[in-house]
C-alpha cells in the first residue's frame, strides 16, 4: 500500500505537508511553514509527493 501525503494548514495559518506510512507512522513531514499551498506542494514534490 502506498503512503498517504496530507497537505494542510498548521495553527498558524502556515500550509505544511507530511507522509503517512501504511502502518500509520509519519515517515517525513516539512520542516517549515509555507505562505502559499503552491509552495508547499513544490517542497513536497521535492520529497517525493506525486499528487497535484
Amino acid at each position: 500500500m502506498a503512503d498517504k501525503w496530507e497537505i494542510y494548514q498548521d495553527n498558524a495559518g502556515e500550509w505544511r505537508w507530511r507522509r503517512i506510512a501504511s502502518n500509520g507512522r509519519i515517515v517525513g513531514a516539512s520542516s517549515e511553514g509555507y505562505s502559499s499551498r503552491a509552495n508547499c506542494v513544490a517542497n513536497a514534490q521535492r520529497n517525493g509527493y506525486t499528487g497535484s
